[in-house]
């Protein structure tokens, strides 16, 4: 039974940590961060810290690693948000 659930774990991980992943395609693409939520952004970002730290306490590999990742595809959309906001009108929303 503890199999399955680190299954589950694994790919609610997976899903999470590549969440942000189509927005930074889009983004690159169209170099527009119009429809863009920074305020998301930052509350996600805090959430995601959280249960990082989270994580480490509980010593979960799992959890420690798809927090991680999922920071660094953040904190990519917020750089990008930042990059391309003076090139568009309508940069990131509030």
């Amino acid at each position: 039974m503890d199999l399955i659930w680190q299954v589950v774990g694994s790919a609610a991980a997976t899903l999470t940590m590549f969440g942000f992943v189509p927005q930074i395609h889009k983004i690159l693409k169209t170099h527009s961060v119009k429809d863009v939520s920074l305020l998301m952004l930052f509350q996600s970002s805090l959430g995601t810290f959280l249960w990082l730290l989270y994580g480490v306490h509980r010593e979960d590999n799992i959890m420690i690693t798809a927090n991680v990742i999922s920071l660094t595809t953040l904190a990519t959309v917020i750089g990008l948000c930042f990059k391309y906001k003076s090139e568009v009108p309508g940069p990131c929303k509030n």
